[in-house]
């Protein structure tokens, strides 16, 4: 570790494992800048284009038939689907990934998903943490957070791993479960999410 130069925190999680709010905690505890929402924002902001325009291509890749669209024009009364911005997913990762190297070396930081553990794996102060729990555990905090059923829940999270396993393995050539990527992995179904706050600021002790 290198005392003179920021910490940062990077957190990888399946949904529904509660990395957000364990993510929130740390950052309120060590006073550290928190980013998730805020990288879409940042990068909304460069490219000078609203932020809701950008929200569903968040740690997602664009289908067959919208990259198509992204660089086609219609003649015709078609339907005309969502705005998509005029943005490859390469354009918009490495956008992402500048911001998390700015911001990673400026200030204390906690950085949620998008292949921070990757692309931060060269930070001299990087703790790349690892989030994971049973489906069970997760579709039922997915259930209570979204007020949805356990059909639509079990749907989100298994569409959501999808996602972000074609997204991490597109951009880094990782395995996204594999714990040799990580320095701590934790279950947090078996210990709770508070107690993974906990853990986390115990092990960063020993740093």
């Amino acid at each position: 570790m290198d005392k003179t130069k920021p910490r940062v925190i990077t957190i990888s999680r399946q949904l529904g494992s509660g990395g957000a709010y364990i993510g929130q905690q740390l950052a309120k505890k060590l006073s550290y800048r928190y980013l998730d929402r805020e990288i879409i924002s940042m990068a909304a902001e460069q490219l000078s284009i609203l932020e809701e325009d950008l929200q569903l291509r968040d740690e997602k890749m664009l289908s067959f038939w919208e990259s198509f669209l992204q660089f086609s024009a219609l003649g015709t009364d078609a339907y005309a689907p969502p705005k998509i911005v005029n943005l490859t997913d390469h354009e918009l990762f490495k956008i992402q990934a500048e911001i998390m190297q700015r911001v990673a070396n400026e200030q204390n930081s906690i950085i949620m998903g998008r292949c921070g553990f990757n692309i931060l794996k060269d930070h001299p102060n990087r703790i790349s943490i690892f989030l994971h729990a049973d489906r069970n555990f997760r579709s039922e905090r997915v259930q209570n957070l979204y007020h949805i059923s356990k059909k639509e829940a079990d749907k989100m999270v298994q569409k959501n791993d999808k996602e972000r396993d074609e997204y991490i393995g597109t951009f880094t050539e990782a395995e996204w479960c594999d714990a040799k990527q990580f320095n701590l992995c934790i279950d947090t179904g078996k210990i709770g999410v508070d107690n993974s706050v906990e853990l986390i600021l115990n092990y960063l002790n020993f740093m």
